[in-house]
């Protein structure tokens, strides 16, 4: 077991004070988090670039798969990290024109990629097996007790004395994994999914509305235990005990195309985004605090959507950023550079505090960014 990482930096000004501001405003503020795949590299699970790499040596992966996987990977020769999630958003969009075409009865049916033609059909089981072969990377045993902290500091006060806001917090995931349903689960804290049920269960978004919650939980990229079964384009969750005939076990881990938010009532994922939407804008006269950690900010639909909730919330939305760099760059560097925004967003880089005009450096890395460490801060430890 590693040593935990020295914090004893943020107990010096300025950086105590801006830890000091930040749970000031967790107290006082309806309460979100963002996460991504950072969250869960404590647990044992990959990162969006080792998961790319494990996927495209996957022997889930038959070799048409592998060559269409590899024929997709070189479309994007000389991208900017360039991942599985692009891959596979490639090839859904190219299922979409191959389905289009073979429902309207075109004669050129197939898609042409790097030179090779393939069908619908092709492409489809290409799609499903990549599904396969990343849920077969996620089952694995992982080690959850960074996320049951982080659980046990966020739904009791933040200090002896200083009582949190008793709103139900919001959990927006990137994450296909299910550390944070199992942490809430294991302790005890009540929750929603968006599945009705138990260890098998059906989607039912209405469970958000429900009464005494304190924690609602947005898979905003689906789920590792979410399967469909066929007719029906909504999530299921069914017990791996169970031999179901019509149970097809096509994971719907993620839909990062065109595609994915449909403007239907029957798309899981258009459902969850709206829900998303109405997280990030509080009701006037109320203040909403957005917790981004483990997100690189390389989903440009997350991007605006994030850009359009700090326009429009009239300035009642304070996004808190933690993030690997040592100062602001690329989107975030964009919003602390323009004045419209800039006060409604706190950066925790590696190398110094960033808030509006104000910023403060650091020679030495800070660390504040990484899952656990933010677990430490939220449970009072320096």
């Amino acid at each position: 077991m590693t040593e935990p990482d020295n914090l004893s930096a943020l107990r010096e000004k300025p950086f105590a004070d801006a830890v000091a501001k930040f749970e000031e405003l967790l107290a006082q503020s309806g309460r979100a988090f963002l996460m991504g795949a950072g969250c869960s590299k404590c647990a044992g699970v990959p990162l969006t670039m080792e998961l790319t790499q494990e996927t495209l040596k996957s022997d889930a992966l038959d070799t048409t798969t592998k060559t269409i996987l590899k024929a997709i990977e070189k479309l994007f020769d000389g991208a900017t990290d360039a991942n599985i999630e692009d891959y596979l958003s490639e090839l859904i969009d190219l299922l979409a024109i191959a389905d289009r075409r073979t429902t309207r009865g075109a004669k050129k049916k197939d898609v042409s990629i790097d030179g090779a033609s393939y069908s619908e059909v092709q492409l489809r089981a290409a799609s499903d097996q990549i599904k396969r072969g990343i849920a077969k990377i996620f089952d694995k045993k992982v080690n959850i007790e960074t996320h049951q902290s982080f659980i046990r500091a966020l739904h009791r006060p933040l200090r002896p004395g200083k009582p949190t806001s008793g709103q139900t917090v919001d959990y927006l995931v990137l994450n296909y994994d299910t550390l944070l349903e199992d942490a809430l689960a294991l302790e005890r804290v009540s929750f929603a999914d968006g599945i009705d049920g138990g260890v098998t269960g059906w989607w039912r978004p209405e469970t958000f509305d429900r009464d005494g919650l304190a924690a609602r939980v947005f898979k905003l990229h689906g789920s590792i235990n979410w399967c469909e079964l066929p007719d029906d384009p909504l999530p299921r969750r069914i017990g791996d005990s169970l031999q179901i005939t019509v149970a097809t076990e096509r994971r719907i881990l993620i839909w990062p195309a065109s595609t994915k938010y449909r403007e239907t009532q029957l798309d899981p994922y258009a459902q969850l985004a709206e829900r998303a939407r109405r997280v990030l804008r509080p009701s006037s006269g109320s203040q909403c605090v957005l917790v981004v950690c483990g997100y690189r900010f390389g989903d440009a639909h997350i991007n605006l959507e994030l850009d359009r909730a700090l326009r429009e919330s009239k300035g009642d939305l304070t996004m808190v950023v933690f993030t690997s760099d040592n100062e602001p760059s690329g989107q975030l560097e964009k919003w602390h550079k323009d004045a419209t925004v800039a006060n409604q967003l706190m950066i925790f880089a590696n190398r110094g505090f960033f808030h509006g005009t104000q910023s403060a450096a650091a020679t030495t890395d800070l660390l504040w960014w990484k899952f656990e460490n933010i677990t430490r801060l939220l449970g009072g430890e320096r």
